[in-house]
């Protein structure tokens, strides 16, 4: 995007990270009035940013995480104002369904406590489920629906937030991989394998599954997996699924999520993740996850049958065996922040990330509680805290599989 100088440029934050975080994170320091450098190693949102189901989902998620994502809302609905771009966000619902009595049970206790964190649902069971969604198969029980909820184009968010960064005069690196970071007497220094040097008072990673080569340079990481999502999408049908659904399980192989566009096509996501490697930047999609989505796709929906498979792909997503991200200040270093590790639900709350991350750093607060996402949760336990002890309440058992963001 911008031609390579051969000084130090200067700016007062460095952002590493062309995904929706690390673009939305700049975009809103720029409106702090603070000068923003960006660096992606490819192209902005690439990978798990644009490769993945597109859902902007709220319910489902950890009650923690619901201030940032009712945040993250109101960005997505005001987004073609603030951007300047269509990212064909649709306010169209979401809708989770079950198929086993203690799912649907919980569906209930989220519903209530998710409202004291500013999220209405409605709950159906049985026959009034039945009759709001007559397409649905047998075994599905009950549904918890969450009518503000809806879906965006993840090819178009990233980058939209890039070029909206850049209208307000952020600087915007492509094709830039960083070779080195380092702590300085008044900031950091950043080094691109092109030979690019940057200095900036502070630093914020937003890496995705590359972040631990870099904060590890700073002594400390996270237990980063990677992972790739299985995605597809069927030809074009006449368009009448207007809320996105997915089977809330903890059961990977029953698990499946679909949405449609207005064209026609459906995306699916779901199932058993399939192999990723951040080394190469490649993942892949397995057959066999792709024949099981279509089966459970019937499942869900019997009317579907029909339909053909016209496309799939993946990306490199990183997860964290709490399912919770890191986003705040570094446990060791001044001035270095972090937002990573979104375990395949990072992109309808990558834009509240971004707001809050662009807050703290300007203003040294945030009004939103952070302290559930910081990296030092990963630290090495003490004699009384056992490694799988439990970060924060969750409002009912987690369910990595249940959907995509």
């Amino acid at each position: 995007m911008s031609t390579h100088a051969s000084h130090t440029a200067h700016a007062d934050v460095i952002v590493i990270g062309g995904g929706i975080m690390g673009c939305s994170t700049a975009y809103f320091l720029r409106r702090h009035g603070l000068s923003v450098v960006l660096l992606e190693r490819n192209m902005t949102g690439q990978q798990a940013s644009g490769t993945n189901f597109g859902g902007v989902r709220r319910q489902g998620r950890a009650l923690p995480q619901l201030a940032m994502s009712n945040r993250a809302l109101r960005i997505w609905r005001a987004s073609r104002e603030l951007l300047g771009r269509d990212v064909e966000f649709l306010p169209s619902g979401h809708t989770r369904v079950a198929y086993h009595a203690h799912d649907a049970e919980y569906f209930d206790d989220y519903a209530r406590q998710a409202r004291d964190y500013g999220l209405d649902l409605e709950v159906l069971h049985g026959a009034a489920m039945r009759r709001r969604f007559p397409f649905l198969g047998p075994d599905v029980l009950a549904a918890s629906i969450s009518p503000l909820d809806g879906h965006a184009n993840p090819r178009l968010a990233a980058p939209a937030f890039a070029r909206a960064a850049r209208a307000l005069g952020a600087d915007i690196r492509e094709n830039a991989s960083v070779r080195r970071v380092e702590r300085t007497a008044t900031g950091f220094r950043v080094e691109t394998f092109a030979g690019e040097s940057f200095m900036a008072e502070r630093l914020a990673i937003c890496a995705g599954a590359w972040t631990n080569a870099l904060a590890s340079q700073f002594g400390e990481s996270a237990p980063l997996t990677v992972r790739g999502p299985q995605m597809a999408v069927t030809e074009p049908v006449p368009y009448v699924f207007r809320s996105s659904m997915g089977v809330y399980t903890s059961i990977k192989e029953e698990s499946i999520y679909f949405r449609q566009i207005p064209r026609g096509n459906l995306i699916l996501g779901g199932g058993p993740p399939g192999p990723a490697d951040a080394a190469t930047s490649r993942a892949a999609v397995l057959p066999e996850n792709t024949l099981g989505q279509l089966r459970q796709f019937r499942r869900l929906v019997p009317g579907v049958a029909p339909l053909h498979i016209i496309r799939v792909w993946s990306g490199v997503e990183s997860y964290l065996p709490d399912g919770e991200p890191v986003i705040g200040k570094s446990g060791t270093t001044d001035g270095l922040y972090y937002a990573f590790g979104f375990s395949g639900s990072g992109f309808q709350i990558g834009p509240g990330v971004g707001e809050t991350l662009a807050e703290l750093i300007a203003t040294g607060r945030s009004e939103i509680d952070l302290q559930p996402f910081r990296i030092q949760r990963f630290d090495a336990p003490g004699p009384s805290t056992p490694a799988s002890a439990p970060t924060m309440a969750q409002g009912g058992p987690p369910s990595p599989t249940v959907t995509s963001s």
